[in-house]
């Protein structure tokens, strides 16, 4: 098997000029083509290393991503529980920095680089973006000191997959310069494996740009490039001079960073107040109720399943939450404590708490008498509902037997 070519093979089989001899002006103009500070409005910070471009935006408290405003309104203390990671929750909301990259590749290694660093940042109650951009790989060094400029009042990282991706890889690059690297002691929090467990029962996809648009509400422009076709958009720059074409792939990345932000703060609003008009769909609910119930917040966890059970569910989904949530009220362990609450959710109207009493009578009390009158009450109830058939049918299969065996039961007495 050949081996991988190196980065500097790949640059030059692309007519690109490795080293520093022979490299061409910042501005590109001698190749006839349009040099990126015409394309896309930025500057050049001079650092230790070098020059470095850098594209900057500022988003206004006022403005709403989709739905959703970029502000965190809300605290992260259940995002800082799930992830394990306490210091999370106490960071101002200044001391966060949501970072994604584009890279020349997706292998990862030494041959792997960044062109862009797309930084976003609070600052008061602006949203601040900054997108680092080599216009030639050699100018990576001054990039990577301009970026811990911008990342010095950080302390955590927000990334969409970052802790597999992004992070590892600037580490990688921050070595190979033999630059201290800025996030090597951050908090670092990724979103991605969150949005796994909030939609991935009713999601097809949980890519950031599908959760933009339909968690969100917001589809992306026509200026919107692939991610697949961005390193060779950006080969083909560096062959070229012409950065016309690189305006969809800052828009990308000014998309992704602006996306993430919006994300956590529809997130620490649904984890803080579920119950408050932050969720609204009956498998968020459910998948809520799971995430709660493994963090051990059990009371919560069944209060998350009932609301779950509410809405309108699929016959697989609505049979999965009920066997989740009876497993869950056996784990609570204090029978007092579940029995007052499935009393109060009986007196509400819900069917799940009417089975947990007959239940509770027939086994723990021994008392076939009030076995038998919750077994009715609850058949009764779901006859009267104006839940979907399939969910009727389930109540009433695992109702009657209940009935049936209670009958035969009290008959032998």
């Amino acid at each position: 098997m050949d081996s991988p070519k190196s980065l500097a093979d790949k640059l030059k089989a692309l007519g690109v000029k490795v080293g520093t001899a022979d490299l061409f002006p910042p501005n590109r103009g001698d190749r006839g083509g349009f040099p990126i500070h015409t394309i896309v409005p930025g500057g050049y910070r001079q650092t230790a290393r070098g020059e470095a471009f850098v594209s900057e935006q500022t988003f206004g408290a006022d403005y709403r991503h989709g739905v959703q405003p970029l502000t965190i309104l809300h605290p992260l203390e259940t995002i800082a529980t799930w992830a394990r990671d306490p210091q999370i929750s106490l960071f101002p909301l200044s001391s966060f920095a949501f970072l994604d990259t584009e890279t020349s590749g997706m292998a990862g290694g030494t041959g792997t680089y960044a062109f862009m660093v797309g930084v976003g940042r609070f600052e008061g109650d602006d949203f601040r973006l900054a997108q680092f951009f080599l216009r030639d790989p050699s100018e990576e060094p001054a990039m990577l000191e301009a970026l811990i400029e911008f990342l010095a009042p950080c302390k955590a990282l927000v990334t969409f997959n970052g802790k597999a991706f992004d992070a590892p890889l600037l580490s990688t690059r921050y070595k190979l310069h033999e630059i201290p690297s800025p996030i090597k002691e951050f908090s670092h929090l990724d979103l991605l494996p969150l949005a796994r467990r909030l939609w991935r029962d009713r999601l097809p996809s949980r890519a950031l740009k599908y959760l933009e648009e339909n968690i969100l509400g917001l589809p992306r422009s026509a200026e919107e490039v692939p991610g697949y076709e961005i390193p060779w958009l950006y080969f083909d720059y560096l062959r070229t001079g012409d950065a016309t074409p690189l305006k969809g792939v800052f828009y990308h990345n000014a998309m992704d960073v602006v996306a993430m932000a919006a994300l956590l703060s529809h997130m620490a609003a649904m984890l803080h107040d579920p119950f408050n008009g932050n969720v609204q769909h009956g498998l968020d609910f459910i998948a809520l109720g799971k995430l709660f119930e493994d963090m051990r917040q059990w009371d919560l966890a069944a209060r998350l399943f009932e609301h779950g059970l509410a809405h309108e569910l699929s016959e697989a989904d609505f049979g999965a939450a009920v066997e989740r949530l009876s497993h869950l009220q056996k784990r609570r362990g204090d029978i007092n404590e579940a029995v007052r609450l499935w009393e109060q959710a009986a007196a509400q109207g819900h069917i799940y708490a009417h089975v947990e009493l007959a239940k509770h009578f027939e086994h723990r009390v021994r008392d076939l008498d009030d076995a038998l009158r919750w077994t009715k009450s609850a058949l009764e109830l779901a006859k009267e509902s104006e839940l979907p058939a399939y969910v009727k049918k389930h109540w009433k299969q695992e109702l009657d037997h209940r009935l049936a065996r209670l009958k035969t039961k009290n008959k032998s007495r």
